[in-house]
């Protein structure tokens, strides 16, 4: 099981125990412009894709950990996706749950974790990520994370409002050439 362990988070393969926590995340329309979600998940759906998540990142090409604070509460997800084994790169992706789990530093130890496994572990030279250019928070999460803006997809994401521009932001992993 993996587990990585910083100061005031660590992160963890999901359990069965965290289908609530699942559930509610997944469920929250706030957040489906960020994860493209166009409708709800069923508890059914969401304990299937827990039974699957011990899968190999090699097999399943993803990544899926609970991000908790040291209490053990969990307080978001942090996602590696589109693995890319080939040419050694995957997308990121990081969400913390409303509330008071949101400005606490969380996200950025988490995804300077998630960096760490990526770069030490599975050895990849990058990690990337898009952001709508709405989403100040993610914005300067990455930015303060040592992501560099690499890009902009013009009237890339649909909104309730339109079309938004996505921020392409990339990490190189200078060790690996």
């Amino acid at each position: 099981m993996i587990r990585l362990n910083g100061t005031n988070v660590y992160l963890r393969a999901l359990e069965p125990e965290d289908l609530d926590f699942l559930y509610a995340l997944e469920n929250d329309p706030s957040i489906w412009e960020v994860s493209g979600t166009l409708a709800p998940y069923s508890k059914k759906v969401l304990r299937q894709y827990l039974d699957g998540a011990h899968r190999d990142i090699y097999e399943v090409k993803q990544l899926r950990l609970a991000v908790c604070a040291l209490d053990g509460t969990c307080v978001g997800l942090i996602d590696l996706f589109d693995f890319d084994p080939r040419h050694l790169r995957a997308g990121i992706g990081i969400v913390i749950a409303e509330g008071e789990a949101r400005n606490r530093g969380y996200g950025g130890e988490a995804l300077a974790l998630l960096c760490q496994y990526g770069f030490k572990v599975l050895g990849l030279h990058q990690l990337y990520a898009g952001v709508g250019k709405a989403n100040q928070a993610s914005l300067r999460l990455f930015r303060k994370s040592g992501f560099n803006e690499t890009g902009t997809r013009v009237d890339w994401i649909r909104t309730a409002n339109g079309f938004e521009d996505e921020i392409v932001f990339q990490k190189i992993n200078p060790d690996v050439h």
